[in-house]
């Protein structure tokens, strides 16, 4: 089924733009490749999102929930490495829904991994991924139901590129430069197709709000 045509498409065009308005990616092209890192104060952080969003890119299929929650321990002090900076031990997604159809999103694979790889001084934004990711989705028609990850294996493999901004305390995930794909797909009318690229985008407020620098 072409984008346009399915239900998931009614808002399909507001929220892909909004999507892409919200996945702009500030300092990105001055942004430097960074070895070691300082996290002040670390701990244990809380992420909370307003409206985050999923799309089958080729069909133009979008689900979305109202809100979504993340936790987890992040690492503290200075010449820290990059990798494996934050781990991500829950996730949940609330209000969710499929064009009019409510759906259920659920996190799989965690703890989720949060790395850093590169630094805009200028900016003060850091960039990096979230990684191991997996999660299955199913609106209520049909009895569809899909699995967004890396790869159409067993493990739980997908990556999102994330910046966060250490003045606001936000914590984006793009759409670009993901690997993300829809994958054992049951059900969904061509709604939602095996093996199309997917994207998720969103953006968390994390609290309490990190200082994060790379020298």
């Amino acid at each position: 089924m072409r984008a346009g045509t399915g239900p998931f498409a009614l808002v399909g065009a507001a929220i892909l733009t909004g999507a892409a308005i919200l996945a702009a990616s500030p300092g990105a092209a001055s942004a430097a490749t960074a070895k070691t890192w300082t996290v002040r104060p670390g701990g244990k952080i809380a992420a909370i999102s307003g409206k985050i969003v999923l799309t089958d890119t080729p069909t133009g299929a979008t689900m979305w929930c109202g809100s979504s929650r993340m936790s987890g321990p992040l690492r503290s002090g200075s010449g820290l490495p990059g990798t494996g900076i934050g781990s991500l031990t829950t996730a949940v997604f609330s209000q969710c829904s499929a064009g009019p159809f409510p759906a259920t999103v659920t996190a799989r694979g965690l703890p989720w991994r949060l790395n850093l790889t590169s630094y805009d001084r200028s900016t003060g934004v850091a960039r990096g991924t979230i990684s191991h990711l997996q999660i299955n989705a199913a609106p209520s028609f049909a009895q569809c139901t899909a699995v967004i990850k890396g790869t159409s294996g067993t493990a739980p493999d997908g990556v999102v590129a994330v910046s966060y901004t250490s003045k606001t305390g936000i914590l984006k995930i793009l759409r670009t430069d993901g690997n993300l794909h829809w994958y054992h797909v049951q059900s969904c009318a061509g709604i939602i197709r095996n093996g199309d690229t997917a994207t998720l985008s969103t953006s968390y407020t994390v609290s309490p709000r990190q200082v994060i620098t790379s020298p």
